[in-house]
């Protein structure tokens, strides 16, 4: 086994698993990719370990499934969740579920590279997620109460217009306050912010 970190790309399209193999391998990575998510469990036992690329929308099982099937065993490799559809709601489930990130097709190289070197450090440090909630508890504690109030919206999969709903606010006033929270959060993506809240308990 060489010391090169192992990536499993887990897609049934044969185009990505070709593209993304080649520009990892490329970039210095082991990669080893499955056609479906149902091969990839039946092999779980006896793969190295190593981050897995998981496609949401397979057929079969999807994504999710795999990743909860993942779970119930208790095979603890990072999940970078792929999705070919702007699907925040899959995207927050998979997160919740433990998920390090999750990209939307086509991904930038630089983009998928940072998200599977995040992957490779929770891979190195599993321990530390206590640490982790206390540090992002400090970090939300920048946030109004307002503000929070919409990050925990966020944080259920909830769209802006039901959290502007039930927080009785205009769907604009709730876009104002995630631009202000990403802002202070110093988040550029929604999945970076969401990884704060779920870290300090939100969205339970």
């Amino acid at each position: 086994m060489s010391d090169r970190k192992l990536v499993h790309i887990v897609d049934d399209e044969e185009a990505i698993r070709r593209s993304a193999s080649f520009m990892l391998k490329t970039s210095g990575y082991a990669v080893e990719t499955w056609a479906n998510g149902a091969l990839f469990l039946k092999e779980i036992r006896h793969v190295p370990e190593g981050c897995v690329l998981l496609d949401v929308r397979m057929p079969e099982m999807d994504g999710l499934e795999v990743q909860q099937a993942m779970l119930e065993r208790g095979v603890t490799m990072p999940v970078i969740v792929l999705t070919g559809h702007a699907d925040v709601s899959i995207a927050v489930r998979a997160m919740k579920a433990g998920a390090v990130d999750f990209l939307e097709k086509p991904f930038e190289k630089a983009v998928l590279i940072a998200s599977i070197e995040a992957a490779f450090a929770r891979m190195a440090a599993a321990d530390g997620a206590a640490a982790r909630a206390a540090e992002a508890e400090v970090v939300l504690g920048i946030l109004t109460p307002r503000e929070r109030e919409v990050l925990e919206g966020l944080a259920q999969g909830l769209p802006n217009k039901t959290i502007a709903y039930d927080l009785g606010i205009s769907p604009r006033t709730v876009e104002v306050h995630r631009a202000n929270l990403m802002a202070k959060l110093d988040v550029r993506s929604l999945s970076d912010a969401l990884r704060l809240a779920f870290a300090a308990g939100l969205g339970g």
